[in-house]
């Protein structure tokens, strides 16, 4: 099935399987699929990825380990809230003195710049500005 905006898609996966309690999310891989489950996951926000073959050589599959904290019965996810920013049909782009604070830095804004993605506070120190995918907190 083609989807019309894949990161979307990425972060609906994620925020499905995050309400039921799954451990793990599976969805069709991509670069900067790739890209941003790397940022989650060195920002602390899931415990781990791996990118593996799917039904034929050419789909990969990019499976999210997600991260919960407390107890069996009183766990809770690590990642309270996903949005998408930009979007195919509305575009958002955002020059280097004004990448946004997602919940007064609490949070992290993942940019799409020319240097590669990165979060928000990293595009700060290098200067950069570029396309606003999506805030976590």
């Amino acid at each position: 099935m083609s989807v019309s905006d894949p990161i979307a898609d990425m972060l609906t996966r994620m925020r499905n399987a995050m309400l039921v309690g799954h451990n793990t999310v599976s969805m069709p891989s991509s670069k900067i699929k790739t890209a941003i489950a790397q940022i989650l996951q060195d920002e602390g926000y899931i415990a781990g990825y791996d990118v593996a073959e799917g039904e034929t050589p050419a789909h990969k599959v990019l499976r999210i380990k997600l991260k919960y904290v407390g107890e069996r019965r009183h766990r809770h996810p690590v990642i309270t809230g996903l949005e998408r920013i930009s979007r195919p049909s509305r575009r958002i782009y955002s020059g280097k003195k004004e990448i946004p604070w997602v919940l007064s830095g609490i949070g992290i804004a993942i940019l799409s710049t020319p240097k590669g993605v990165m979060t928000g506070q990293r595009a700060r120190q290098l200067g950069v500005g570029g396309e606003v995918l999506c805030k976590i907190w």
